[in-house]
């Protein structure tokens, strides 16, 4: 589990093709890895990968392509990517919950500076739609954020400007894909209404 709240932007150093999917190594600046293991997990853009080698600052993962047919941000070479480690129990939840695992590839419709903040639209694929809500949580490329406006399958958030400075999303421009996440606690919710429905 995470938290959506990015401790580093990291860079794709290497994506080498290996059995059907990619093994990346991922070079940190300041994400620490002393108490990081072989075996641990890390957030690469929102998407929770297993550490299978360490190098110093860097760390290699492998992804398969059924991840790869449902994420996006993760197949190039110097590509620079949000990172998070697990969350250990001991840990402040700053964020939401987060499980590292896509539901879905939304598409930016617009990122307009308002002055002291930006607001970022997005696009969800209509299959989410029913599971963002106002002021509910969204994961963007990692990113734990708030839902501030609902239109159909369309949201938007606002960026403050630390936000910008320690992740990725300033990057971001019409038409960029992300990685999308929906908040753990709507799916629960459905699935319970779904099986007292059945019942």
């Amino acid at each position: 589990m995470f938290s959506g709240i990015v401790a580093d932007i990291g860079t794709i150093a290497r994506a080498d093709a290996r059995d059907g999917g990619l093994r990346l190594s991922v070079q940190t600046r300041s994400l620490g890895m002393d108490d990081v293991a072989l075996g641990d997990s890390i957030a690469v853009n929102g998407v929770c990968l297993t550490v299978v080698a360490i190098q110093g600052d860097a760390f290699t993962v492998d992804v398969s392509r059924e991840t790869l047919d449902c994420t996006v941000g993760l197949e190039h070479a110097g590509v620079a990517v949000n990172l998070e480690k697990a969350l250990r129990l001991s840990d402040r939840l700053g964020g939401h919950l987060v499980s590292g695992h896509v539901d879905g590839v939304g598409e930016v419709v617009a990122f307009d500076d308002l002055g002291e903040s930006w607001r970022l639209r997005v696009r969800a694929p209509e299959s989410l739609a029913k599971y963002i809500a106002n002021k509910g949580s969204i994961t963007i490329n990692g990113v734990s954020l708030t839902v501030n406006h609902v239109d159909g399958a369309a949201f938007e958030v606002n960026l403050i400007p630390h936000t910008l400075a320690m992740t990725t999303l300033k990057e971001l421009c019409a038409g960029t894909k992300v990685n999308l996440e929906i908040d753990l606690i709507a799916r629960y919710i459905e699935r319970m209404l779904n099986a007292e429905t059945k019942a």
